[in-house]
């Protein structure tokens, strides 16, 4: 059973992010870090991010990666850098993350947004992308 969610698990993993055979996880931290202090942290987010939570029906796999940035801005946690280039790795473009963001204001408050915006510049600096439509609906 454990075996089967950790498999489940790493081909979510490879459907989320560029992975190569050497690296499943691609960009994804997923522990391996933290080997030496917690040898077991990796099998925990594997089963049980990707192979339990990520792999539920119901939500396609853009839809989960930005609800994931959306928790992560409502947060303000670091990950959210990775979550973004994942979201650029599943097809989401950086319209719908700027979007997504933005439309955070209200919920989340300025700083955040603001902290998410500049993580979302870097990543889309590093990867050669940009915005295509910028709207003021004023």
């Amino acid at each position: 059973m454990a075996e089967d969610r950790y498999q489940r698990g790493l081909e979510k993993l490879m459907e989320l992010t560029l992975s190569t055979e050497d690296n499943p996880a691609g960009e994804m931290e997923i522990g391996e870090s933290f080997k030496d202090v917690a040898p077991d942290l990796t099998k925990y987010v594997v089963e049980f991010a990707f192979g339990d939570i990520y792999s539920r029906p119901g939500l396609d796999n853009k839809q989960k990666v930005l609800t994931t940035i959306t928790a992560l801005v409502a947060q303000g946690k670091p990950q959210i850098q990775m979550h973004i280039k994942t979201g650029l790795d599943v097809g989401l473009t950086p319209d719908e993350i700027i979007g997504c963001i933005m439309h955070l204001i209200p919920y989340t408050g300025f700083p955040s947004v603001l902290n998410a915006l500049s993580v979302a510049q870097t990543v889309f600096k590093e990867r050669g992308v940009a915005i295509t439509k910028i709207e003021d609906d004023k």
